[in-house]
């Protein structure tokens, strides 16, 4: 398996895939000065297009980036240690971390970042490139649109529907609908700017 960018992100993919006895080829990544990442070599294109690969970047555009060029076949990566519903449905890409839960009936498209001890309540529908970070909770029945950035912290209730392309800062308490390219902040979470 190839895992593409070496980066903190990409040692933490790692950990999983070794903890799975996945044989990790290499880091790709651009950054010609990259030589070596977690003891694993960096080369800075595919050599063959027949191993397997998980984008391994926290950007969630770059990530789309990258998965609208690649031709390797794309798998997906589950810590043992998370709890995931057999109900839920998970798209190859996405990469789900340590302690994190995914329950009955849930959606996760693909290439998104399910990131450490995040909670993902019953019913809810996540568009492909998502990240939702560290200790994120989102209650049942909860819509977020592709490329939206949940940020540590965040707590959304149940039956909102954060758009696409959306940036929820840290800590923010998520009480109502967000449109499409919103920046929201703070408790309860308002709108700051738009970065269409």
């Amino acid at each position: 398996m190839y895992l593409f960018g070496a980066s903190g992100h990409g040692k933490v993919v790692a950990d999983i895939a070794i903890e799975k006895g996945i044989k990790i080829t290499a880091f790709i990544d651009h950054d010609i000065n990259k030589t070596e990442c977690y003891g694993f070599p960096v080369i800075h294109h595919v050599i063959d297009d027949e191993k397997s690969l998980i984008i391994t970047i926290g950007d969630n555009f770059a990530r789309k980036t990258i998965a609208e060029k690649t031709t390797n076949k794309i798998d997906r990566l589950i810590h043992p240690r998370s709890i995931i519903s057999k109900t839920s449905k998970i798209g190859k890409g996405t990469v789900v971390m340590g302690g994190a839960t995914i329950n009955a009936d849930t959606y996760i498209g693909e290439h998104c970042i399910i990131n450490t001890n995040s909670s993902i309540d019953h019913e809810c529908y996540i568009e492909d490139f998502v990240h939702i970070s560290p200790n994120v909770a989102l209650a049942g029945n909860i819509y977020i649109g592709e490329g939206s950035h949940i940020g540590i912290g965040a707590t959304v209730i149940q039956n909102v529907k954060i758009g696409e392309w959306c940036v929820i800062g840290a800590g923010a308490v998520i009480l109502k609908d967000v449109p499409d390219y919103s920046v929201v902040v703070g408790n309860p979470g308002r709108v700051i700017k738009n970065i269409k």
